[in-house]
């Protein structure tokens, strides 16, 4: 019977939930381990396949020891690691390093696992948020351009010149020849640099609200001759006919107005111009993302960031799964008649 609302409880249902729930407990915790190992570059030590001691990983590592065996133990009941007992040695099993290290050939998932400590930091925060309103600046966020980074280094800039630039017929050549390219919330800007280097007749300029990140990716960039970075608040931003190809990769739904900012791209192109909007695969509709690979990552992202920097701005607070559909919408209503979808790998 359920002391709260007096009605009969379905029992095996009630401990079917109990277990799932068990499940989420151990697969946060681990995936809070799988982010220290990633930070401190074990599954990189451990990506030969080889058996070791704990003493030998920690070696390899340059990490002390205790709690370099102590990390072992959660990933070997986490079956992630495998033991041997009687030798007292762990190996990473190459099938699980060719999702976990940095030399990973499709993506490094252990990259993803840093969001969850990342943003338990700003809990506090969030719960002030939520009895009060508001949001929290990007600066509220530690490493999460880092993250970010390293998360659009190895799934957005490997795509740009392979995927992304041939999807526009004749791109490759007018790049080639020279144009404008702007990217708006170019973060550390390393997909500029990937096509600035590529294309050295082209010029690249990057937007940014974060002084931190702009200062990041200027020194990044160093002494590339094509390319520039700028410390641009976008919400009432107004540069018509000055860019030839306008990026936004994973940036329009942080925006505090992205109905602006839309538009703005929109009068900011220059004849026969054209603009890239990378951002994430999800509905609209809460209901449609149930069977989302990445549906519940995604909504609790949104909570602890997306949303929040734009609200802290005053903004719209859209949110990561704003969805393809209200993306579409307002794609129209900025001015855009012409709309082609591509889909990459979900979630993305």
């Amino acid at each position: 019977m359920c002391m709260t609302c007096g009605t009969t409880l379905d029992t095996t249902k009630m401990d079917a939930f109990a277990d799932r729930y068990v499940g989420m407990l151990n697969s946060g915790m681990t995936a809070m381990m799988i982010s220290i190992g990633h930070r401190a570059g074990l599954f990189d030590a451990m990506a030969d396949g080889a058996s070791r001691t704990s003493s030998e990983w920690a070696e390899a590592a340059g990490l002390h020891e205790r709690y370099v065996r102590e990390w072992l133990a959660a990933m070997v009941v986490s079956r992630i690691i495998e033991r041997d007992a009687t030798a007292n040695t762990f190996r990473l099993p190459g099938e699980h390093a060719h999702w976990l290290c940095r030399k990973a050939p499709v993506a490094n998932l252990a990259v993803f696992a840093q969001y969850l400590p990342l943003l338990a930091q700003v809990e506090d925060q969030i719960l002030d948020c939520f009895r009060q309103g508001g949001g929290l600046p990007y600066e509220a966020y530690s490493r999460f351009h880092d993250v970010m980074a390293e998360d659009s280094g190895q799934t957005i800039v490997p795509a740009l010149l392979d995927h992304v630039v041939p999807l526009i017929p004749g791109w490759h050549e007018r790049l080639t020849n020279g144009i404008d390219v702007l990217d708006v919330g170019c973060g550390k800007g390393r997909a500029l640099m990937a096509l600035a280097r590529a294309y050295p007749n082209s010029f690249f300029t990057g937007y940014d609200l974060n002084a931190t990140v702009i200062e990041a990716a200027r020194k990044e960039a160093g002494d590339l001759p094509n390319i520039r970075f700028e410390v641009r608040d976008l919400t009432h931003w107004d540069e018509p006919a000055a860019f030839d190809w306008v990026l936004a990769l994973d940036a329009i739904h942080d925006q505090a107005r992205p109905d602006l900012v839309l538009s703005a791209i929109r009068r900011t192109l220059r004849p026969g111009g054209a603009f890239f909007m990378q951002d994430i695969d999800a509905n609209s509709d809460p209901s449609d993302n149930l069977e989302h690979p990445l549906g519940a990552f995604l909504y609790a992202i949104s909570t602890m960031h997306c949303m929040p920097v734009s609200l802290a701005q005053g903004g719209m607070g859209l949110g990561t799964a704003w969805g393809v559909q209200l993306a579409e919408r307002m794609l129209r209503e900025a001015g855009f008649d012409a709309i082609t979808t591509h889909s990459w790998p979900r979630g993305t």
